[in-house]
């Protein structure tokens, strides 16, 4: 066999692997969009027609899916013939509070799958698919997968940086989330520090609705509004402004980071939270940035050439590129701030 012939194959292999995880990821997909993990976790081992005694669905389709479940070795089978959701898949695929929870990585990868039609007409002819176009799987899994992060670690985070943790701790402090999205951050933030004020700011309406009923629960203190960051921010307002997760989606960011700088208090901080994605581009690069890449090719890429002369920034928002957006805002510096090991996150401050 020839050299040649040998890299074919073990490329042919390396792809038949994809499908098979590519399978995996949308059949874990069905299985948690229909409860079947949640009915086997609080029902206990089930053939196909307990599983649809306690969580609905088809039979025949039932017994297909955890037939393959089995297969592919998320489940396993008991010497009866019932099926079983091991205990370390449990965490992973059903508890929403769980920093390991990655059923919502499958929804949200789905929902971009759904999309193909619109993003090979996007590649071919210009243009993007913006999030509305999305719908709700894609909202609520990228709102499912940072919740865990921002329930459990933000606030503990932010109060290793001392002269932020003084900021927000302020009587009568006032903050600003942008692109809010679900609302977890402001939640988190509006939690743990009592006197603290928060405003959160979307573009999408739906985003907006669900971040309102999720921070119910804190009255006026955290507030949600439908508007554009980049022009709709009144001036020397907050002692603290933060985007989490989402400069890389602006088709405007310096526009939006022009107006965080000038809705910033005197002795304020700005903090931006983007992908850890690696300093420079590299071939082959480690995981992290072949997971963005994905992102940015399927979601993120898409939805930011949507709007407009669009940045077309990109998931794969590295340092530098940070630093030349918030130079043209009219910042002084970006440092990177000591917190370590947040999910797939780095956190800058921006210094005007």
């Amino acid at each position: 066999m020839t050299e040649a012939e040998q890299s074919s194959e073990q490329f042919a292999d390396r792809l038949f692997g994809a499908a098979l995880g590519a399978i995996d990821i949308l059949a874990v997909h069905l299985g948690d969009r229909l409860g079947w993990y949640r009915a086997l976790v609080e029902g206990g081992p089930a053939d196909a027609g307990e599983l649809i005694a306690r969580a609905g669905g088809d039979r025949r389709y039932a017994q297909e899916w955890l037939e393959q479940q089995a297969a592919t070795e998320i489940l396993t089978v008991t010497a009866d013939g019932k099926f079983v959701l091991p205990a370390g898949a449990v965490e992973v695929l059903t508890d929403p509070n769980s920093l390991n929870y990655l059923a919502p990585l499958a929804r949200m990868l789905a929902g971009a799958a759904a999309q193909m039609p619109a993003l090979v007409r996007a590649y071919r002819d210009g243009g993007g698919v913006g999030w509305s176009e999305y719908g709700a799987d894609m909202r609520e899994s990228q709102s499912d997968m940072n919740r865990p992060w921002f329930e459990q670690r933000l606030a503990t985070d932010l109060a290793g940086v001392a002269d932020v943790h003084a900021l927000l701790s302020r009587p009568g402090a006032k903050a600003a989330d942008i692109g809010s999205g679900g609302g977890w951050s402001a939640i988190a933030l509006a939690r743990a520090y009592p006197e603290l004020a928060v405003d959160g700011y979307d573009i999408d309406q739906p985003s907006v609705r669900m971040a309102t009923e999720n921070a119910a629960e804190l009255g006026d203190r955290v507030r949600f509004h439908h508007a554009d960051a980049a022009t709709d921010l009144s001036e020397s307002t907050y002692d603290a402004l933060f985007a989490f997760e989402c400069l890389h989606y602006m088709p405007h960011p310096v526009e939006v980071l022009t107006s965080m700088r000038k809705a910033l208090r005197p002795g304020g901080a700005v903090i931006i939270m983007d992908e850890a994605v690696a300093p420079e581009f590299t071939a082959p690069a480690g995981d992290i940035d072949r997971l963005m890449y994905g992102f940015s090719l399927l979601i993120c890429l898409p939805d930011g050439m949507a709007h407009p002369d669009s940045a077309g920034t990109g998931t794969v928002m590295r340092t530098a590129k940070l630093g030349e957006y918030a130079e043209k805002a009219g910042f002084a510096a970006v440092d990177v701030l000591p917190i370590e090991d947040f999910g797939f996150w780095r956190f800058y401050r921006l210094t005007a």
